[in-house]
């Protein structure tokens, strides 16, 4: 499809910024999942996860689902009217990743950031159509387009709406994403495009995320001053260095209003591992990661998404899966909080907040 032009300033320039993720929303874009190589049995198991993750969503916010023309009639017959089907052209089902970045105004105007995109560093073997996404988005709902060639998948940031940010060196700074790219010149787009004024960079991120560190396994605002973050108590885990440093350092942080951020320990599922029927449900293309029988999964309840007045949480039947709704229930106590077992999303390498984009309302911070 042909791309919209992109806009020649950038969104600082034009007084846009990011909002945060609990600020009001127009709705939430989703894509349908149906690729081989990634989801298993043909995506048939998952696409009832998308469903009712796709239903939930729409009990507090329009929901629209970009699905291919060959799945069309099919997700069709399967999703709830009240959720919209859009043809689009797409490689995989991850719209926080590979669909656009949106930015507002307090004039109430909405544009997009379209970043380059090479899936998470060449992890797959085609991205040419997710790479284009962005754009497809933008050109279709007539949105300006910011262009810039910064690597970098939504998952992978997470903001305050208030001039802060959080990512981790190990997805931005990845060579296989960024090479050359130093951390100074890759925070310099970040404060263009996001228009924030403060950058909080974490080391590393969730242990055996297969996106190299994205933030949104191991921590996000839940507002501003307050970070949830993955956690666990197991020190013979790998995962306890990498959140015990997180935490450390985010409790030494100020965000960029000066204010001291509180942050909010959520404790991991019991770590789980894929099995042998799940691994061998899914093709084997050359060029793509296989699916491994005993692989570690990144389960984290940090991947959730925050709704207009609810949130999307994954569940696991863990036994720390009650703790993480209540907690996530005291950051949100004016919205309802709901759980969705979503092993089927991390089969595929990710969870609910990573097959989701929400898209703001715009006009001014409320």
């Amino acid at each position: 499809m042909t791309q919209t032009n992109p806009l020649l300033t950038t969104p600082i320039e034009d007084g846009f910024r990011m909002p945060g993720e609990f600020e009001p929303h127009a709705g939430c874009w989703m894509l349908w999942p149906e690729r081989p190589d990634v989801w298993r049995e043909n995506g048939r198991p998952a696409q009832q996860t998308f469903i009712e993750v796709a239903t939930t969503i729409a009990q507090f916010e329009p929901v629209w689902m970009g699905v291919s023309s060959a799945s069309y009639a099919t997700a069709r017959a399967q999703l709830p009217a009240p959720v919209e089907l859009i043809e689009l052209d797409y490689n995989d089902a991850w719209m926080r990743d590979n669909g656009p970045t949106f930015v507002v105004n307090d004039a109430g105007e909405l544009r997009g950031i379209d970043w380059d995109f090479n899936a998470w560093g060449g992890l797959y073997r085609d991205w040419k159509a997710d790479d284009q996404l962005a754009s497809q988005v933008l050109r279709l709902r007539g949105y300006g387009r910011y262009k810039t060639h910064l690597v970098m998948e939504g998952g992978a940031i997470d903001v305050d709406g208030q001039g802060t940010l959080i990512a981790t060196e190990q997805s931005l700074l990845d060579p296989l994403r960024n090479p050359g790219r130093s951390r100074d010149e890759v925070e310099a787009v970040l404060r263009a495009y996001l228009n924030v004024q403060k950058v909080i960079w974490i080391a590393e991120g969730t242990h055996e995320d297969e996106t190299k560190g994205h933030i949104d396994n191991l921590c996000c605002f839940a507002r501003p001053g307050v970070v949830a973050l993955t956690w666990t108590d197991d020190e013979n885990d790998p995962q306890y260095p990498i959140s015990l440093a997180a935490f450390e350092q985010l409790s030494r942080e100020v965000d960029a209003c000066e204010r001291p951020l509180q942050v909010v320990k959520i404790h991991q599922p019991t770590p789980m591992h894929s099995t042998a029927a799940e691994a061998a449900g899914v093709m084997d293309f050359p060029g793509t990661l296989p699916r491994n029988e005993n692989e570690r999964l990144a389960g984290s309840y940090i991947n959730y998404y925050v709704a207009n007045g609810g949130v999307i949480v994954p569940q696991f039947n863990d036994r720390f899966d009650t703790a993480a709704l209540e907690t996530i229930q005291s950051l949100f106590p004016n919205r309802k909080v709901v759980g969705i077992y979503a092993r089927e999303i991390l089969l595929g390498g990710g969870n609910i907040h990573c097959i989701t984009q929400q898209q703001p309302m715009g006009g001014s911070q409320k």
